[in-house]
């Protein structure tokens, strides 16, 4: 282990706070700065990336925990289809060229910066947030969360078995190439699901996180057995990115509340779009 990539951690503070702000996965970022920037193996750099993700997510889960808005019985049903498929998207990440992983990421990218730039307006799920209320609120709802500031939401949860399906695809790319089921999840949830905007955010987060610590040792045990000049490198990179996510991710909700949330989305879709052109034009040349 050295001390060669000290420079990660103000790096990685930065990440995680724009992270945290706007909700999407820290990994989707360093995976990305790790193949570009470091030069590493796109496997070593989604497993270092996703490794450091789940430091980052604690916070914000644990933020979300004390609000009681996460839906655990939805979040575990939704885990019985992720984790299996981010541990199946770690055995193919390792068994594909290199070239190949880089062009899934590109267009990974791709897909979340298009997410972003078609983000909807907070107008539109405030009134999808009403529909569900008369459609499946109050009494009705099969589902009743008691929140930490006294408020119950209650609703029924629609569509679940194309729910399922659509967060497997999303489990399968975070073991791949790191990112998808957290863009796949937030918005999809009250659309398709019908579940509440605030429940929808923090039931995304309890699956993503979860699903991402288990697809990050799926990738530890890759590294393990890959020798230890890979695990050098991987434990030399995260001594500084796991202690600067902790930091950004108490810096995120603050900068949320500076940044309209609408702006931060519609910068992060142009700054993702620019990342997947780089990534594709380095591998095609």
């Amino acid at each position: 282990m050295s001390f060669e990539y000290w420079y990660m951690l103000p790096v990685s503070i930065l990440v995680a706070t724009i992270a945290m702000a706007s909700g999407v996965g820290g990994a989707t970022f360093f995976a990305p700065i790790f193949i570009l920037g470091l030069r590493l193996q796109p496997e070593v750099a989604i497993g270092t990336g996703l490794i450091t993700e789940v430091f980052g997510f604690s916070s914000g889960l644990f933020a979300y925990f004390r609000q009681r808005v996460i839906d655990y019985g939805l979040g575990l049903s939704l885990l019985m289809v992720t984790i299996p498929a981010a541990l199946l998207g770690t055995l193919i990440a390792a068994r594909i060229q290199p070239d190949l992983l880089k062009m899934a990421l590109g267009v990974g990218l791709f897909a979340v910066a298009a997410g972003f730039l078609r983000t909807p307006e907070r107008a539109d799920i405030l009134r999808l947030d009403d529909a569900i209320a008369k459609e499946h609120g109050d009494k009705r709802g099969q589902t009743c969360l008691h929140t930490a500031d006294g408020r119950e939401i209650c609703y029924t949860v629609c569509n679940r078995n194309e729910g399922r399906i659509i967060s497997g695809i999303g489990g399968l790319f975070v073991g791949m190439i790191s990112t998808g089921l957290g863009e796949l999840n937030g918005y999809f949830l009250l659309q398709r699901c019908r579940v509440p905007s605030s429940v929808s955010v923090a039931t995304s987060v309890f699956v993503v996180a979860v699903t991402a610590l288990a697809a990050s040792l799926g990738h530890f045990v890759q590294f393990a057995h890959a020798g230890n000049q890979v695990l050098d490198t991987v434990f030399s990179i995260v001594i500084f990115t796991i202690p600067g996510v902790i930091i950004g991710g108490q810096l995120g909700p603050l900068l949320a509340r500076r940044i309209p949330q609408h702006t931060l989305e519609k910068a992060l879709g142009v700054l993702f779009a620019l990342v997947a052109t780089l990534t594709l034009i380095e591998v095609l040349l």
